[in-house]
């Protein structure tokens, strides 16, 4: 669907457009700071800081037809004077309505104008609507707009990140959830309000400040729903229509990493935890139109880009938000059981479990696996996993090589599954290994199989599909190399032909020291000791074919070629052989 029936239903009357209800501009207290917008907090859920602070009208007050910036002529012409006093709240308003035309129009240069002319307050609304108009980004040229834009911003003296932060978290949910929507916004909205209600019943505290909550809250989640109309309007007139792409998505996460990068420091913890509540907060109001494919498809990307960006930044409220979500119902709780487990919090993991019914195992058990994430997967599999989770964790743990991962699931998944499925495993290993391929060889030293012929065998197959294109190169290379029978060919190859090299160094050496003169245990160690170690140092049940063949072909010359046929479980009898030898020098 493009994305302008995604939005059609969302209208602005011509009064809306200019901002009646609430001011564009942030007030100023009696300390003189700009009012911080709507936190969402644990201690005070959905009261805003500040009655004066971001409000629904903050972002989308100018119209495509109001664009020609005309009212904005005398402004510009201010330049020279407008740092040396304080804007009027008409003049913040006006400024701001101008700048959000530019940066809707991407008339870079116009806006860059514009800021010359903003007063501190009016810097940090610019930094909102510049940071809220990465969510819309298409392409490469807008992206490096944008990121100019707000940089200039912050360098001319624009300071409150954390409102932008906050204000940007909400706008960015709401964006995600109504690319998967399946009623109008109309509805949506009277559903939201609902949930609005629902929820507030849930707080503690005085009536009249949660009417005053929700009243605000309600009026910014339409505020960010309008802002999305507008945007969406606005690259219509563009010729551009946003499709959510990976590069898109890509190109949005990417500025607001930007973003977190300049503001460095000036972000707290505390800054962090609000935003992934304001973050996760749409979430639930949104979450009866959701799209029943919503938490696996594409649009649900940006926003675990941006919730994985405010945890690394320090938010530590992931528990709180998830246990709310599903308290309040309807959200997708396996795709929150995945959030919990990517950050690993066990508690929230077993509540979605437990009281959720989340039973979604397979993917966070398998991206588990592939980060190498013990405590995660031992949870699932504690939890009881299927034989076919289990597999796919496995292999999942094998192509990251996490080799820790691999050696604590192997015991779990049963014989037959292994079996049946085996050259499946490490092919599929061998497809997104990466280039490392170290677990593939763990599977084969373990003796995956629980039978050396049949891993051999396997091995071996692989090796010899030289027609098979669904098999990696790097694969089939690296079996052929040491885990086929041709590799145990060479290996006993390579062997005679360093026992022959010993014995023309023993027979017609030149050195003063003649090898000949020496004890015959210490001539053993010197030929065989380097095969030893290196067996030794290989690890696993298994020794590939090629040491193999090595190992059995030095046997053979320590026991003078009298050696019947060599079966491929008899390698500790042969390692046995050869450590007596190798230990005869002591005796």
């Amino acid at each position: 669907m493009e994305k302008e029936a995604v939005f059609d239903d969302i209208k602005l009357s011509d009064d809306e457009i200019y901002y009646p209800d609430e001011p564009y501009c942030s007030e100023k207290n009696e300390e003189g700071e700009g009012a911080s917008n709507v936190v969402f907090s644990r201690e005070a859920p959905l009261i805003g800081k500040d009655p004066a602070g971001t409000s629904p009208g903050e972002c989308c007050g100018c119209s495509a037809k109001k664009l020609n910036f005309k009212a904005s002529e005398d402004l510009i012409d201010k330049e020279n004077n407008s740092q040396q006093k304080k804007l009027s709240r008409q003049e913040r308003i006006e400024l701001g309505r101008v700048f959000q035309g530019a940066v809707a129009s991407m008339d870079w240069e116009r806006a860059e104008r514009l800021i010359q002319l903003a007063d501190p307050l009016t810097l940090n609304d610019f930094l909102c609507v510049g940071l809220d108009s990465v969510w819309f980004l298409t392409t490469k040229q807008e992206f490096q707009g944008i990121t100019g834009l707000i940089k200039k911003i912050v360098c001319h003296g624009a300071h409150d990140f954390t409102r932008a932060t906050l204000r940007t978290s909400f706008l960015a949910s709401c964006v995600s959830a109504c690319h998967s929507r399946t009623m109008s916004l109309a509805d949506s909205v009277t559903v939201m309000a609902q949930r609005l209600q629902e929820r507030l019943q849930e707080c503690n505290g005085d009536e009249i400040l949660k009417a005053e909550a929700g009243a605000k809250v309600q009026k910014f989640t339409e505020w960010a729903l309008k802002c999305i109309g507008f945007h969406s309007r606005c690259q219509r007139a563009r010729d551009r229509v946003s499709h959510s792409s990976p590069t898109e998505i890509e190109l949005q996460l990417s500025a607001f990493k930007m973003f977190l990068e300049l503001a460095g420091n000036h972000l707290s913890g505390r800054d962090f935890t609000e935003a992934f509540d304001a973050a996760c907060f749409p979430l639930t109001l949104f979450s009866n139109s959701f799209d029943p494919g919503w938490a696996s498809g594409i649009s649900s990307t940006v926003i675990q880009g941006l919730l994985g960006m405010l945890v690394e930044g320090g938010a530590d409220n992931v528990n709180q938000c998830f246990l709310e979500a599903s308290r309040f119902g309807n959200v997708d709780v396996d795709l929150a059981l995945g959030f919990a487990s990517h950050y690993c919090k066990l508690g929230t993991m077993k509540c979605l479990v437990e009281e959720g019914n989340a039973i979604a195992f397979l993917g966070p058990l398998m991206r588990a696996a592939e980060r190498g994430c013990m405590q995660v997967v031992q949870w699932f599999v504690k939890r009881g996993c299927r034989d076919m989770e289990l597999c796919l964790a496995l292999t999942a743990a094998t192509s990251s090589s996490q080799v820790e991962v691999a050696a604590y699931l192997l015991p779990f998944v049963p014989s037959p599954v292994l079996t049946a499925l085996s050259i499946e495993i490490l092919k599929a290993a061998g497809e997104r290994s990466g280039g490392s391929l170290q677990g593939v060889e763990f599977l084969l030293k373990s003796d995956f199989l629980g039978d050396p012929t049949a891993t051999y065998s396997v091995a071996d197959s692989i090796a010899r599909s030289s027609d098979d294109e669904s098999v990696p190169s790097d694969l089939k290379s690296f079996l052929r190399e040491h885990w086929s029978e041709s590799a145990f060919e060479k290996g006993m190859r390579e062997s005679h032909e360093d026992f022959m090299n010993f014995m023309r160094v023993l027979k017609r050496g030149e050195c003063a020291i003649s090898l000949r003169d020496l004890p015959a245990p210490l001539r053993v160690a010197i030929a065989y000791m380097p095969l030893y170690r290196e067996c030794v140092n290989a690890g696993g049940r298994l020794l590939s074919q090629r040491l193999r063949g090595q190992l059995v072909e030095a046997v053979r010359q320590l026991q003078g070629c009298d050696v019947p046929v060599v079966e491929v479980g008899e390698t500790p009898r042969l390692m046995a052989v050869l450590e007596h030898h190798l230990t005869a020098i002591f005796c």
